[in-house]
This record gives C-alpha cells, structure tokens and sequence, in this order.
C-alpha cells in the first residue's frame, strides 16, 4: 500500500523552475538598476550628438527617476493582488519598448520618450522582492530577498562602466541597443519562471493617491535634479517644493482614511517599518552623494592641482568594485546576523560605509586608493541595504508587501536624487567665479557632509530598533531562528513577530 510519503513526490517541473527564479529575479533587477542610470554618464554626449543644452541633456536622466518616482507605488500596490506576474510582464515589456525607442536615431524628443518608459521598470524591484517572498520556501528566500534588495543597488555600479564602454566604442545609440537586449531577455526568461498569484484578493487602486503621492513625488525629484540648474534660491524652485509639501500632507490625509490606500502609513507605527524608511531615504543620500564625488574626482584633469584626469569610462570602472563586494555581501550578511542580529547588522553597515567615506577624505590621490574606498562602500551599502526588506516584510500582512517594499524603494531613489543633487550644489559653492571646476576644499567639505549623513543613519538604525524591543514583548522562539526569519523576511507566528494589521484587517 503507497503511503502517504510515497504519493506526495513533486513533480519535476516545479523545482526546476524554483530553482530558475531567484537568478530569473535577480537578473530582472540588475537589469533595471543599469538601465536606470545609463542616462547618467552619456549626458555630455547626448548634448553633442542631439545639439541640445547639458541643462537640456540632463533630462535623459531626470525623466527616468521621475517617472521611476510615480509608477513605483502603484505597481507595488497592483502586486500585492492577483495580478502580479501580469503586471510584471507588462512593466518589462514596457521597458523593452523604451529601450528601443531610446535607442532609434529619432532626437531628442524621442529619447526622452523612451527614457521615461525606462522609468517604469524602476518599480519592478517591490515586484521581485514580494515575488521571492511569497514564492519561495523560508530557507531560500533569507538569502533571495537580500540579495534582491542589494541587487538594486549594484547595477548602478555595473551600469555607468557597461555604457561608457560601448558608448565610446560603438556610439551613444550603440549603448541604448545594449539596454533593449538585456530587457528582452530579462522578459523572456521572466514570462518563463514567474509564477502566478491569482490566490491572492484584489482590493481597489487607490487611483486618488497614485496621483497626489505622483505629482507630490515628480515636484520633489524635479527640484532637487533641477536645483543645480535653476538656482537653489530661486522663485521656480521653491515654488515647486512648496506645491510637492502640499500635495504630500493632502496625499497623507487621504491615505489615512481611505479603505484601500495605496500605502499604509499605519505601518509606520511599527519602528522596525520605520527604521527601514528612514534608513533608505537617508543612506540613499550618503550612498549617492560618494558616488556622485568619486565619479567627478576621477574625471577632474590634473591641471586643476587634483584629480586623475581619467576618462569616462575608467571613472565607471571605478565603481566596479562596489558592485561587485556588495553582491557579495549577500553572503555575508546571513552569516553576521546569525552571530548578532539584525538590529546590529544595520549599523555596521553605516559604521563600514563611513569609513569608506573618510578614507576618501584622507587619500584620493591614486586611482588604487579610490578603489579601495568603492569597494569598502560596497560592503557598507550591501549590509546596510540587505536586510532592510527584512524588517520591512516581516512587520507587516503578507497582502501589503509590495506596497511596503515599493514605499521604501521610492524613498531610496529620492535620496539618490537628493545626494546626486547636494553633490552638485556643495561643489557648486566652491567654484570661483569664472571657473569650470570647483576647488579641492569642496570635496573635502562635501566628504565631511557625508559623514554626517552615515552618522545619522547609523544613529537611526541604533535608537528605533531599541526602542521597537522596549515595547513588545519577548518572543517565545529561539533568538537564532527570530533573527534568521527577520532577514528573510518571513513571518514565523503571528504570536512571535509583531505585524501591524492593515486597516481592512483591524
């Protein structure tokens, strides 16, 4: 007689494809990050080969994260439903068309167009991580949920070296073809692995909130993309900052008493959800504003008493090493929670990634050095920004996930935009009248803001958490399996991690 061993064999078919989707997942996001920046280091080249303005250029860049700013949430939200695995394809194959237009010698007007279709795929990572979440056993979505949140984050790194390499070899149109290849293939394999989510209930779009919570998002990254440009004082920009705070406290009300919002700033109450938040937005700032230094120092010709004098493309290189130590990272990060926990994993990332930020302040003057710093900020970063989706998926309802991972990845990119921007307006500020290049000093002072910056994370990362395990209870499982659930991400016991009901739960 079979037992009931004997009958409950797997089919062959689902392993396999469990075992495709994290690298399927993770393939996805790497593919957005470095089609995300590729505007970034053509810029001057656009100008050139278009006839446009570099104020006019900068536009290839900024209408990505603009767009990134306002779809981000909503796809976050149409995940979280039984429409997942449509909804990614749709976003990828949006990508796909983006890139290709991009990519036609059509103008100015055209890759712009597409640049802003490439701005959708900015929202498919909150889609990867609920993905893995939900899809995966416990055991593989520790590592996979970390490792999708890192993954965001290194293929900045791999892009700006991929498109000054190809730009200069091939041409600027040759680098745009290179980002409509990788997004086929990223939406071939996904309609290939993705799984379906039709269990899951569909709640009404918030369609009130996606467009205050967008326009409030569009002003805020428009300002500080075009503060450099505009003037830090001008009328035009603080008039678009005050309309973006009024729309985000009109957005705030109405989120709060909507049946179905489009994010659940109740969450919020729970310090762990907070932490993350706060944490993203602020060390996106730090992350960016090194980024942003080192990229302009390694260009810098030495005539100007610094600086490596490199080209584009070496200035890319530069930021190889991030990339590739915070994936590496991933497998790190499992190994210092199990020794301490996640509440001191965050900051020793922040600790790693000041570091890294005062060895620059110290020693610039080689390409080795510089090196060096990137790939210490890699390892800070991928820490810091590993466990981040933990604590956020593990403090709230599996149906708010994508919502909640999509709220944190929006405030991830707006303190991209604002380091980026503070690195321009800082360096700015030192540049004499009636110079090109700013002086030495204001690398130095922008370094010291820097690590300000990491000094804040850390202390946010040190006080939240403390204060979220003041007010709950002890948990009644072993620490060691709460730490390893809390990276993954997976609630072990509605009684042993503490989850914020959303508001059609209550």
């Amino acid at each position: 007689m079979a037992t009931a061993t004997d009958t409950a064999v797997p089919a062959a078919e689902p392993p396999l494809r469990e075992r495709a989707l994290v690298p399927v997942l993770v393939f996805l996001g790497m593919v957005v990050a470095v089609i995300s920046s590729l505007g970034a280091p053509l810029i001057p080249t656009i100008a050139g080969v278009d006839h446009v303005s570099l104020a006019d250029a900068q536009w290839s860049l900024t209408v990505t994260m603009l767009v990134g700013a306002v779809v981000t949430p909503v796809l976050g939200r149409l995940g979280d439903g039984p429409h997942r695995r449509p909804v990614t394809l749709v976003a990828t194959a949006v990508v796909v068309l983006g890139s290709v237009l991009a990519a036609l010698p059509l103008g100015f007007a055209a890759l712009v167009t597409g640049r802003a279709l490439q701005g959708v795929g900015i929202g498919l990572s909150s889609l990867a991580i609920a993905t893995a979440r939900d899809s995966l056993p416990a055991d593989r979505s520790r590592s996979a949920v970390a490792l999708l949140s890192i993954a965001t984050v290194a293929g900045v790194g791999l892009g700006y070296p991929l498109t000054g390499l190809i730009a200069e070899s091939f041409g600027i149109h040759a680098a745009f073809w290179f980002g409509a290849l990788i997004s086929a293939l990223a939406l071939l394999l996904a309609a290939l692995v993705l799984p379906g989510s039709r269990h899951r209930p569909a709640h009404p779009l918030d369609a009130l909130g996606a467009v205050l919570l967008g326009l409030a998002l569009a002003g805020l990254v428009l300002a500080l993309s075009e503060g450099e440009d505009w003037g830090w004082a001008s009328g035009r920009l603080l008039g678009v900052l005050a309309a973006a705070a009024v729309l985000l406290v009109l957005w705030v009300r109405h989120e709060l008493r909507t049946a179905h919002p489009l994010v659940e700033l109740r969450a919020l109450r729970n310090r762990m959800v907070l932490t993350a938040d706060v944490a993203g937005l602020v060390a996106g700032v730090g992350m960016y504003l090194l980024m942003s230094l080192v990229i302009r120092y390694v260009q810098t010709p030495t005539s100007a008493g610094y600086g490596l004098g490199e080209s584009v493309v070496v200035a890319g290189l530069v930021l190889l090493p991030f990339s590739v130590v915070s994936v590496l990272s991933s497998k790190l990060v499992p190994v210092l929670v199990r020794r301490t926990s996640t509440a001191v994993v965050l900051p020793i990332g922040c600790a790693v990634s000041l570091v890294s930020v005062v060895l620059f302040l110290v020693a610039r003057g080689q390409l080795w050095e510089l090196l060096l710093v990137m790939a210490i900020a890699g390892l800070g970063v991928g820490c810091t920004f590993a466990v981040m989706p933990g604590l956020i998926v593990s403090s709230v309802p599996a149906h708010e996930v994508g919502s909640a991972v999509s709220f944190n990845l929006v405030l991830r990119y707006v303190g991209y935009s604002a380091g980026s921007a503070l690195c321009g307006a800082v360096l700015q500020a030192h540049t004499a009248p009636g110079q090109l290049l700013p002086s030495d000093a204001g690398y130095r002072f922008a370094a010291l803001i820097s690590c300000g910056v990491w000094l804040v994370v850390g202390l946010v990362t040190i006080v939240l958490p403390r204060r979220a395990a003041a007010a709950v209870e002890p948990a009644t499982v072993d620490e060691e399996l709460m730490v390893d659930e809390s990276i993954a991400g997976i609630a072990v016991g509605d009684d042993e991690v503490p989850v914020l009901p959303s508001r059609t739960d209550r």
